[in-house]
């Protein structure tokens, strides 16, 4: 199909296809009873994105931003086609909103608190012995159960994911349940696309490769059906990014209230402070980051009893990020190590591609040097949890190396392919997402060679494709 209206065709006929397979993929009941067949459900998504993305490549630039702003569109309507069925973390965002509107800070109760019992209702506190029959559900006194996991500990939230709780519960129609958090989660993603667009067009980059966000299954499921709270910090990440080069001190601000969302994107400021020099602009871009992460948590300091850090040294302990021994964690480290070294193994690695961020990285490209660090961080931890990788997936769609959406879908094999798989499908997984890492580097080392081309972490800044081509200022060659 060389014809440009073949091309285009045949990317709509593989972007519907994606939607029609998602749609039975959101709804499959299968991550507690039948994860063997919501692995292939899985697998055939993903197979059609890449199908998808692969013929956006050779499709007019006139057709591309329609194609993925459609393409966004139906991936996120195909997410809200059914209720949360692989995650239950949605239901304690509920809550927690639904405690905060009651004038209640969200950190002084867990759930089962027998001092909120007035707030509960049949949707989130089941009762009876049909309503409570089920894998997902929690016993929390004789007869009541409940959907929110954990409900014997305080929240493990930081204050701008709380308050996007609140906002969320205070805007929604009584007795919508679900659907409230599903479509913020969706318009949150739909934000994401547009803010990648927004940044590719102003750096004259691809605009294509917003479609490795914009098409994702793990968008759909993750950010969507189950409704992360990781598609916020996602959002302000890419906005960070966006405006970082040439206003960091806003850029640091953006950082701010992202980690005060999730605290995951604490990994990306090595890559936005890529080529720094001087202490001084290191610190335009972090004391402004450090000064939002503290008057976000303020209020709720003011307000709270408890500690605000709620259950997150639990939660550390729990995923075994503590205990190297337990778990998936650093899954390929302790193939090759005592599992007592893969703590200090990944500081050293940490450390190292920091380090190399820092003298190697683009100043003009922040973002593919928080890609490298990011992506390394995720092959060293091997997370199981497969919503982490949502913010990955921006950095790739910024980015635009491909290979490292391998480390997304090794974190969807690690969540639900493990239950039929077994143990080994971790570091299966995760070892295959590395090696298609180091493939994609040593082909894009080979190109560069070819073409008389140093070797940077990520790739060269792309002209305008009209109008006269403005030279791009570093970001960290002089004082604020």
């Amino acid at each position: 199909m060389d014809h440009p209206r073949a091309r285009t065709l045949l990317t709509v006929l593989l972007l519907t296809a994606l939607t029609a397979v998602l749609v039975p993929a959101v709804r499959e009941e299968g991550y507690f009873a039948d994860p063997a067949r919501l692995t292939w459900w899985y697998a055939a998504t993903w197979t059609l994105f890449g199908a998808a993305a692969w013929s956006l490549r050779r499709v007019p630039e006139r057709y591309v931003v329609p194609l993925v702003l459609a393409g966004a569109l139906a991936v996120c309507t195909a997410g809200l086609s059914g209720p949360p069925l692989t995650s239950t973390d949605s239901f304690r965002y509920a809550w927690d909103g639904r405690v905060q509107a009651a004038g209640i800070s969200p950190y002084d109760h867990a759930p089962a608190d027998p001092a909120l019992r007035a707030l509960r209702d049949e949707w989130l506190f089941p009762r009876g012995a049909a309503a409570c029959a089920g894998p997902d559900r929690v016993t929390v006194e004789p007869g009541v159960c409940t959907r929110i996991n954990r409900p014997g500990v305080h929240t493990v939230y930081p204050p701008v994911a709380e308050g996007w709780f609140g906002l969320v519960h205070a805007l929604s129609p009584a007795g919508v349940r679900h659907k409230a958090l599903q479509t913020g989660g969706a318009l949150l993603a739909l934000a994401v696309t547009g803010a990648l667009l927004l940044v590719q067009r102003r750096r004259g980059a691809r605009l294509r490769t917003a479609a490795y966000w914009a098409w994702c299954p793990a968008v759909a499921v993750e950010a969507v059906n189950n409704a992360h709270v990781d598609v916020l910090a996602v959002l302000l990440s890419v906005a960070a990014l966006g405006v970082v080069v040439r206003r960091r001190r806003l850029g640091g601000a953006l950082f701010g209230l992202a980690i005060a969302a999730k605290l995951l994107p604490a990994v990306l400021l090595p890559g936005a402070l890529a080529g720094v020099r001087r202490w001084r602009d290191a610190a335009a871009l972090l004391l402004p980051a450090a000064a939002v992460v503290g008057l976000a948590y303020l209020p709720y300091v003011l307000v709270s009893r408890a500690t605000v850090f709620g259950y997150l040294g639990g939660y550390a302990e729990e995923e075994g990020y503590e205990d190297p021994g337990a778990g998936g964690r650093y899954a390929l480290l302790r193939l090759v190590l005592p599992d007592s070294w893969s703590v200090p193994a990944v500081a050293v690695g940490m450390l190292a591609v920091t380090a190399y961020v820092w003298r190697r990285g683009d100043p003009r490209q922040p973002w593919s040097a928080a890609l490298l660090v990011t992506g390394t961080a995720f092959l060293l931890m091997t997370p199981g949890y497969s919503w982490y990788a949502l913010l990955l997936i921006a950095l790739v769609a910024l980015d635009g190396r491909a290979e490292w959406l391998g480390v997304a879908v090794a974190g969807a094999a690690a969540y639900v392919s493990v239950r039929a798989l077994g143990g080994a499908t971790i570091p299966v997984a995760y070892g295959l997402a590395g090696a298609a890492v180091l493939v994609g580097w040593a082909l894009r080392r080979r190109a560069a060679a070819r073409g008389g081309r140093g070797v940077r972490p990520g790739p060269p800044p792309h002209a305008p494709r009209s109008g006269p081509i403005q030279p791009i200022q570093p970001m960290w060659n002089g004082s604020p």
